[in-house]
């Protein structure tokens, strides 16, 4: 589990990364209305997932139709992963399970390249995550180059669920939007993840 292993300050030492915290760059995306069904499965998962209060239960409960969400909005054309073994470079400590991928491909059998965004579920103090989530953004970003992919920017989130932080990688700088962002209104939420997903 090596990438749990990293604090935000030992991800820029190690990785050699330059963090850049509190630029906004999802200005450019456009809400995106949420299908009745992804509105039903929230009305009735959020207070669940509250009332339950696990990691596991925010992250099936609203991460995941969240994201199956942002799948069915551009047309199946992306893969979404869930809790799987992610090994790019041991020696850098790049490896272990991650809690979402999002791929640029709709294959579901197996990770492809270009993967575009991480996406790792915590139960609070979301701040504590950001350094996993950068290590997890830096290994996508060797998988992506090691498969002569042409996509060089990876995004991340960390949140709870009800709660987003967004994150940007290009080349090595790590760009921190630190505004918390609400589940509500999803309009808005889903905009940011339609638009990080789609970009070609």
């Amino acid at each position: 589990m090596a990438y749990s292993k990293f604090t935000l300050s030992k991800a820029a030492q190690d990785l050699e990364l330059r963090i850049v915290a509190g630029q906004k760059f999802l200005q450019q995306a456009s809400p995106v209305t949420p299908t009745p069904l992804l509105v039903q499965t929230l009305e009735e998962n959020i207070p669940w997932a509250i009332a339950v209060g696990s990691e596991k239960a925010r992250s099936e409960g609203i991460v995941t139709p969240i994201l199956l969400e942002v799948k069915r909005q551009l047309k199946g054309q992306i893969s979404v992963f869930s809790g799987e073994e992610f090994n790019v470079d041991v020696d850098r400590g790049l490896n272990g399970y991650v809690d979402f991928l999002i791929g640029q491909t709709d294959s579901q059998l197996y990770l492809e390249a270009p993967i575009v965004v991480l996406v790792e579920a915590k139960k609070e103090d979301l701040k504590s995550g950001l350094g996993q989530c950068v290590a997890e953004m830096v290994a996508a970003q060797q998988f992506n180059l090691e498969s002569k992919a042409s996509v060089t920017t990876v995004y991340g989130t960390v949140t709870s669920g009800t709660v987003w932080i967004f994150l940007k990688l290009d080349e090595k700088t790590v760009t921190i939007d630190l505004t918390e962002y609400s589940v509500n209104p999803i309009e808005q939420l889903l905009g940011f993840l339609v638009w990080m997903v789609g970009k070609r």
